[in-house]
């Protein structure tokens, strides 16, 4: 993909053999790990310590996805990708300490893709992005059919879901949850398996990632746990969608 002009964010996601991360974070002590856990894995990496620089490093650089802390020196993380997200869909992973589920919804339905909680380790840093990477690049592939659900239309070429008739507006990992949910519908799929095929990333039983996810999803299928339509909870073993049967 060719270089964005001057005043504009590249999204380079499909173009570099090589991924060029950009890190955002103000830590030095952090960054620098950061940095190291980059060239050890053999990615290429520049950094930024405050938001405005990084914005600024991202125009220059056209990264293939930004890690962004949110506890800036100058301006919040959240208007650093308000701003990126305004002309760019290049991938950004939110790295910072805060582990509110409210936070960690709000960050992702904004925009971003990913959100790592600190303290995390250098492999699961690393296995992150290049998950997210992934993901971009299978984006490309053949487009597969709609699917049908009850109320639910699913669209994988457009990337978008109804529900009676009504756009759903759903966030792109919210998304990918659903499709694969419903593809597998009436199978009892668990969070194992979300997480490793969905996100791409190893399983922990302490991540929160597809929980909140699947509580943002509900919300929007107008269901909770307690009373779901098309997303039931088999307790101790996963979750399963179909049709409602009223």
């Amino acid at each position: 993909m060719p270089r964005a002009g001057a005043g504009s964010i590249a999204d380079s996601r499909y173009s570099a053999a090589v991924p060029h991360v950009l890190v955002i974070e103000d830590d030095a002590d952090v960054r620098r790990g950061l940095m190291r856990s980059l060239a050890v894995a053999d990615i290429a990496a520049t950094s930024a310590s405050t938001g405005m620089a990084g914005l600024q490093a991202a125009l220059e650089t056209a990264p293939d996805l930004i890690v962004l802390d949110l506890g800036l020196p100058d301006i919040q993380g959240n208007e650093v990708l308000r701003m990126v997200r305004a002309v760019s869909e290049v991938p950004i992973i939110v790295a910072t300490s805060c582990d509110e589920e409210r936070q960690i919804v709000t960050m992702l339905d904004a925009g971003a893709d990913d959100y790592l909680v600190k303290p995390f380790g250098g492999e699961q840093f690393v296995a992150r992005i290049r998950a997210t990477l992934r993901r971009g690049r299978l984006d490309t592939r053949k487009p597969k059919p709609a699917l049908s659900i009850g109320g639910l239309v699913i669209e994988q070429s457009a990337r978008a879901a109804t529900l009676d008739g009504k756009d759903l507006r759903l966030a792109p990992r919210e998304f990918d949850m659903l499709y694969y949910l419903a593809e597998r519908h009436g199978e009892v799929i668990t969070k194992r398996e979300l997480l490793t095929e969905v996100w791409q990333v190893p399983f922990s039983g302490t991540d929160k990632t597809v929980d909140v996810h699947l509580s943002w999803l509900r919300r929007k299928l107008g269901e909770s746990a307690q009373f779901p339509r098309y997303l039931h909870t088999v307790r101790g073993v996963g979750l399963r969608l179909s049709a409602p049967t009223s």
